[in-house]
């Protein structure tokens, strides 16, 4: 069955169309990466309302082949001009820059493409591999278990937020609230609707996410002073590398790759948590330790492998169980909703047709990167010199575009105006963002899955515990919530002192 859907998938991404849709995205990526300020959870959010007039499949394969590339071309900017196009190439700056100020900006980039080839190889077969076993297993989830992984995606996502726990478990709660909005699944009553009509729907994902990625990174960029860095104006060596200077580079591919896949498993962590990791492993394990921070090959390879390994990671529990693994995923899975397709852990049986295409398209996006970053990146230099000002006016007319699109509805571009101020004042007050996204993708089906499951017991609670694998999850989830709790972390340092001592 599985091996079935694998070839079902692999004849769907073939298709000329959907092919063309993976190299028009990943080039997109590209260009998106490249922009200091943008990133590629903006892009897919700007551009999820393209996706109507495409199959599922086809819309779908196109904002993840955006994602993947996004991750390579964030580092043209960070190896440039010493700004990361995307938080992900954040690591990158500390041998890239380097490198190029002495002249190798063509090898810089050129390792940052190998290494950013290889960790997406890498993910995507663990994609492949382990995300339809995973999907096989989740077939035996009912209403009770589909609420433990709610429950246990939103207490995830709430304890890994950058900061303060407590604000990432008050951003989710506030997902969960606008997740309310609209006609109640079960019983048809309008809820939180002020007797607007047009909130009898619920709150359109695109919209909100339009809203709160993109006008918040509009903003910032009209308030942020034009980089006054010295900037590589030309590329004159080769960025195609020969195998002689690839080879000693293999076991920094393949650790940090393994390291981008298993940080993008755990929900709330992404590339620029991977690649931090992965530098600070690749620096552990050099002979030459001096030379990171000067320009190290290893110090570009490390976090580039890392961060477009982060891609496959994330996507596993997303697939296979409906929990977004990044920002950029559950704005995947937002667009998945857009199509009528219901996330969860049925995604890759109910909808195999369509999951599976995302599959192999992630898996060829990494290819046509590759080619496309050897012709086009020595010209991405230019997209760099674009001014902020210039920048922001055309994220805002997308914005506008964008959301007027979905419906052809003034209200939901007003709406999409106020999620944006609340995601602006979000980031000023350092609340993440990724939880109240989270919060919209999973409210619906744990209120769902809520309603169902006590149905199914006359209204009794016992039927989480009851049920093996809603206990076990509902356990992970308490423990991840005290886990993250200050008093937790008193704890733990208060015993390694005291383990200290007594050694």
């Amino acid at each position: 069955m599985i091996l079935d859907n694998i070839l079902l998938g692999l004849t769907s991404v073939l298709s000329g169309y959907n092919l063309l849709a993976v190299a028009a995205g990943t080039g997109l990526g590209l260009f998106v990466g490249a922009m200091p300020g943008l990133s590629a959870t903006m892009a897919i959010a700007i551009l999820l309302p393209v996706t109507f007039v495409f199959k599922p499949e086809t819309g779908i394969s196109m904002l993840a082949s955006i994602y993947m590339g996004a991750m390579y071309g964030g580092s043209i900017a960070a190896i440039l001009i010493r700004t990361p196009g995307t938080p992900a190439a954040a690591a990158t700056i500390l041998d890239g820059y380097p490198m190029a100020q002495r002249g190798e900006a063509g090898r810089a980039l050129g390792i940052s493409l190998t290494a950013s080839f290889v960790g997406g190889i890498i993910s995507s077969l663990f994609l492949l591999t382990v995300a339809p076993v995973l999907g096989g297993i989740a077939v035996m989830f009912g209403p009770v278990e589909l609420f433990a992984v709610a429950v246990l995606g939103m207490t995830i996502i709430g304890s890994l937020s950058q900061g303060s726990a407590i604000k990432g478990l008050l951003a989710g709660s506030l997902g969960l609230l606008f997740s309310t909005v609209g006609m109640d699944s079960v019983t048809g009553i309008p809820r939180f609707t002020l007797g607007n009509i047009n909130l009898f729907s619920g709150i359109p994902f695109t919209v909100a996410l339009i809203g709160l990625f993109s006008i918040p990174q509009a903003i910032r960029l009209i308030e942020k002073e034009e980089s006054l860095v010295e900037r590589v104006n030309l590329i004159t060596d080769r960025i195609l590398l020969p195998w002689r200077e690839i080879r000693p580079l293999i076991p920094t591919f393949i650790r940090s790759s393994l390291i981008g896949v298993f940080t993008g498993i755990i929900p709330g962590t992404g590339g620029d948590t991977a690649c931090w990791f992965a530098y600070n492993e690749a620096k552990r394990a050099s002979d030459d330790k001096e030379s990171f921070g000067k320009g190290s090959p290893y110090g570009i390879a490390a976090p580039e492998a890392a961060n477009n390994a982060v891609v496959g990671g994330a996507l596993i529990p997303t697939i296979s169980l409906g929990i977004p693994g990044s920002s950029s995923t559950a704005i995947l899975l937002g667009g998945l909703m857009i199509h009528g397709i219901m996330p969860g852990p049925t995604l890759m049986t109910e909808y195999a047709g369509v999951t599976y295409t995302l599959l192999w398209a992630i898996f060829l996006s990494n290819f046509f990167m590759f080619a496309e970053g050897i012709l086009f990146t020595k010209a991405c230099i230019f997209v760099t010199r674009i001014s902020n000002k210039v920048l922001s006016v055309a994220i805002v007319v997308l914005c506008v575009i964008g959301s007027f699109a979905i419906n052809n509805n003034f209200f939901e571009v007003g709406l999409m105006f106020g999620f944006g101020i609340l995601g602006y004042f979000m980031d000023k007050l350092k609340i993440p963002v990724a939880p109240l996204v989270v919060g919209l993708i999973l409210g619906r089906m744990l209120d769902v899955s809520l309603h169902q499951s006590l149905l199914m017991s006359q209204g009794s609670w016992m039927i989480f515990l009851e049920n093996p694998i809603s206990a076990v999850l509902l356990f992970i989830a308490l423990f991840s919530l005290i886990q993250s709790t200050p008093i937790y972390g008193r704890w733990r340092a208060s015993r390694r002192k005291k383990s200290g001592e007594a050694r």
